[in-house]
């Protein structure tokens, strides 16, 4: 099978099963295809995002309160089926790219996928399905504006993947804090993993950007209002992960130094 039509399968599933089938190992990437910029997913009824209703997400200090904690399961659930989602996008999107950029997306979608499968099992245990909750659009939200592969890994890999670097350890925190180890241990493999998908994003960020230029001000260009280095981090500030992802100490200090626009917040 082709990348392009494993990516464009993965867009256009109508069930959840089609949505987290994994890549095979054999894919193949000789017809990559002309650009192909899909403007959303197809997604089961139950997993539609509803344009008129607005879906509030309880902070990570719900998960002290079963009536929430599935609420904040399902939302954690959603943020990794847009992820895997967006970078199907990305493959159809930037055909151009070079071989191992492309594999390296397959690879973090895989994961991506295999994180959503973790949490629609933790739902499960917590006697829910995926589905039985509204869902956002955040992630798909921000496309229109993403209109080359710089924009592609600062959007998705140095902004919100980075962002769940704090998200994921804060919401660990707070489940151990209540008692609930299942679900913490499900953000542990989650924060291990977007540690390695941030130094994907900062590499290919490395390769992108004009030589010469400074970091932080083609960042924030290339990002663009609303969606700056305020939204790259949490109310926590993980320095430790983003070292290890290898941002630059510079990088590191003047993202720290960024308020963040969503303190407590729980990722959508």
């Amino acid at each position: 099978m082709e990348i392009r039509t494993f990516a464009l399968a993965l867009l256009e599933a109508s069930t959840l099963e089609g949505k987290l089938r994994p890549p095979p190992a054999d894919l193949t990437d000789d017809q990559p295809g002309a650009p192909l910029r899909v403007q959303g997913p197809v997604r089961p009824p139950a997993l539609r995002h509803d344009p008129v209703r607005k879906v509030k997400v309880p902070a990570a200090e719900g998960l002290r309160d079963p009536a929430q904690r599935p609420r904040i399961v399902h939302a954690l659930a959603n943020h990794e089926l847009q992820a895997a989602e967006l970078f199907a996008w990305a493959l159809l999107a930037f055909p151009e790219m070079p071989a191992a950029f492309r594999r390296g997306c397959v690879a973090i979608l895989a994961e991506e996928q295999a994180h959503c499968r973790l949490y629609v099992e933790r739902l499960a245990e917590l006697e829910h399905e995926f589905g039985d909750f509204g869902v956002t659009a955040h992630f798909w939200r921000k496309i229109e504006r993403i209109l080359t592969p710089l924009e592609f890994v600062c959007v998705l890999g140095l902004t919100f993947e980075n962002a769940n670097l704090d998200f994921a350890g804060e919401h660990a925190a707070a489940a151990r804090a209540a008692g609930d180890e299942a679900t913490a241990r499900v953000l542990d493999v989650v924060h291990a993993d977007e540690t390695r998908h941030v130094a994907f994003a900062w590499r290919w960020f490395q390769r992108l950007k004009p030589a010469g230029a400074d970091d932080w001000e083609t960042y924030c260009h290339a990002v663009g209002a609303p969606h700056g280095p305020e939204r790259a981090r949490g109310a926590t500030f993980d320095a430790v992960a983003r070292h290890a992802a290898g941002l630059s100490p510079e990088f590191i200090e003047r993202l720290e130094a960024t308020t963040p626009t969503r303190p407590g917040g729980a990722p959508r």
